[in-house]
């Protein structure tokens, strides 16, 4: 059986320097707080927790003094830095570069729309760490639209401005762009394209990796906005697309008669995860 593990699957650039940086920090100290998952993969969390990073919540931020909290690359909204800043609370700040220059973006657009009536609308997942840093920007004003089925939320007869998170898809973000432009003819309307390219440039490439095995294990957390993306799009390519999380998840009957197997996985997604899937096939396989 032909085991292969994309070679373009893994950590984003925003999340490896995020988990770097964790690491670093747990050398030089036995704890250190994380305001959120520091990613949307369970296993890796669990990892990290061993290492001895306590994850926390907001609700817990909130109520702390005097520590130091690392920030992941999802970002944070307004709130958190004032909070630190006045109960002497050191963040260590991983937002990821591209989702920290959108806050800014988000910031000025809604400054500057604001002093003509309108809104900023984010493409974006309601409730997601990143959407939240976006809407935050924004004095929680914004509204988030999760696909162009709720387009009629929008008040096109006031000046919009449409931004989008970083890792929604590129596709859904064309379409509800498109549909703004031929709806809003009386209100000025702005488009933001701010789709991190790292993320959707990989669907092209999970397009042609899912077609070309007999099955398709895809690897990600249950929490991952992006993992359940582009899984989907695998599903659409290769009807033999499995989701799992770790390799406790395969299962026997799935490599009876299969003569190759492909693994990839989300930008959440550890590349050390997708190699132990690939050893955990192999120990299956030969129990068949």
């Amino acid at each position: 059986m032909i085991i292969t593990i994309d070679s373009n699957s893994g950590f984003c650039f925003g999340v490896n320097a995020a988990v770097a940086k964790a690491e670093e920090l747990l050398e030089q100290q036995n704890k250190l707080y994380c305001l959120g998952d520091i990613v949307h993969n369970e296993q890796e969390v669990i990892r990290l927790s061993g290492m001895g990073l306590v994850t926390i919540d907001h609700a817990i931020f909130f109520t702390m003094r005097d520590a130091t909290v690392l920030l992941r690359a999802h970002g944070e909204p307004p709130s958190t830095y004032e909070y630190a800043r006045k109960n002497n609370i050191q963040l260590v700040d991983a937002t990821c570069p591209i989702v920290l220059k959108l806050q800014q973006r988000i910031h000025t657009g809604y400054n500057s729309v604001s002093e003509q009536s309108g809104q900023v609308v984010i493409y974006g997942k309601k409730g997601h760490a990143e959407v939240n840093g976006l809407v935050g920007q924004t004095q929680g004003e914004a509204l988030v639209i999760e696909d162009i089925a709720q387009i009629d939320q929008i008040d096109i007869t006031r000046p919009v401005e449409l931004f989008a998170q970083t890792t929604k898809d590129l596709e859904g973000f064309h379409k509800l762009a498109d549909e703004l432009r031929s709806r809003a003819v009386y209100a000025p309307l702005k488009i933001h394209d701010t789709i991190c390219r790292q993320v959707s440039n990989r669907i092209p490439g999970i397009r042609d990796f899912a077609g070309r095995y007999s099955l398709i294990l895809f690897v990600t957390g249950q929490k991952s906005s992006n993992g359940r993306m582009l899984f989907e799009i695998c599903q659409s390519v290769n009807a033999n697309s499995k989701l799992v999380s770790s390799p406790d998840d395969l299962e026997k009957q799935w490599f009876i008669g299969i003569s190759s197997v492909g693994i990839c996985g989300a930008t959440s997604t550890p590349r050390n995860m997708l190699e132990k899937v690939a050893e955990a096939i192999k120990q299956v396989v030969h129990q068949i």
